[in-house]
């Protein structure tokens, strides 16, 4: 059996246990109607079965738990918050792309692909490890690369770009670096203790993007929508801290608390007319000198003047 068949046949265990606790009976008569479906044998045996929940657990870190007294398989997801919607919906995206070699002219993927996505396994298995690792790093706006060694906190996706969080061991500062400017990896045996008084996910709470806190706190921001665009707004949310403050016919007003960078700016930027900073001063200001420079860009100077004359 192939590792393409056996990765789907996890997803669609997950899928099936996610709708509703299950008998092996009932797991092996979906696995024979997505087989039919999908042109693939995901059928299993009972042992082959109990294989999988491991490999499910040892992946996915998902726990499948068994109901002696009702005899059904079931995903306890309280028990297992780190089992988020993202998640999920990667299980739905896996299985409705697992079949796009035979509806090529139904699905239209996007032309622009991620790169040093090749690094994630051994990255993943440093961070998981405690190991400190090294590489060669250059910035965006550099044209000569630096040596660095870092200890691996975790991996961060935005903008259908990866990122690496760690501490760097230079200046003893935790920050970000894009995967498609890292090269020459090197995983060392040096182990580090992560600190106690560190946390991913609190890290980046009031933070939009990849860029981390840069002040001591983050601020109270009101922005108004127009009603077209709030209405997207409102079904994907700026941020986690997004809290409606009113809306009516003609505009949606929202209040965030969040760290103003540039990453949130440019967020902003890119809704143009649709959106207006209403506080705090300071953002409204950034606001107005991007679009103040932007617009001198397309005034004539006194030599396309002269050429116009």
């Amino acid at each position: 059996m192939s590792k393409r068949e056996s990765i789907a046949r996890y997803n669609l265990i997950i899928k099936k246990l996610r709708k509703q606790p299950s008998s092996f009976s009932e797991i092996s008569d979906y696995l024979a109607f997505e087989s039919d479906l999908q042109e693939y044998n995901f059928n299993v045996s009972k042992r082959t079965f109990q294989r999988d929940i491991e490999d499910i657990r040892s992946i996915y870190n998902i726990d499948i738990q068994y109901d002696f007294s009702k005899k059904v398989y079931y995903i306890d997801f309280d028990e297992q918050p780190e089992v988020n919607e993202r998640i999920l919906e990667a299980f739905d995206t896996f299985n409705a792309l697992n079949i796009s070699d035979r509806l090529s002219n139904y699905i239209h993927f996007e032309k622009r692909r991620p790169q040093g996505t090749g690094n994630l396994y051994s990255l993943l298995h440093a961070i998981k490890n405690k190991v400190q690792i090294s590489f060669s790093y250059q910035k965006f706006w550099e044209n000569t690369s630096t040596h660095r060694v870092v200890e691996p906190y975790a991996l961060k996706e935005f903008k259908s770009r990866w990122y690496l969080l760690a501490r760097d061991l230079m200046d003893k500062k935790v920050k970000s670096f894009a995967l498609d400017r890292l090269t020459q990896l090197v995983i060392t045996k040096k182990q580090f203790v992560y600190p106690i008084d560190f946390d991913v996910n609190e890290y980046y709470r009031y933070c939009f993007g990849i860029i981390g806190p840069n002040a001591k706190e983050p601020q109270e921001v009101i922005l108004t929508f127009s009603r077209f665009q709030g209405n997207y707004i409102k079904s994907l949310p700026l941020h986690e801290t997004q809290q409606i403050e009113f809306e009516n016919e003609n505009e949606l007003r929202i209040k965030l608390k969040i760290f103003i960078t540039h990453d949130f700016i440019m967020e902003l930027l890119s809704f143009g007319e649709n959106v207006k900073v209403i506080k705090p001063e300071s953002l409204v200001n950034s606001i107005k000198e991007v679009y103040n420079k932007a617009l001198n860009l397309y005034k004539p100077n006194q030599n396309e003047k002269g050429k116009s004359d």
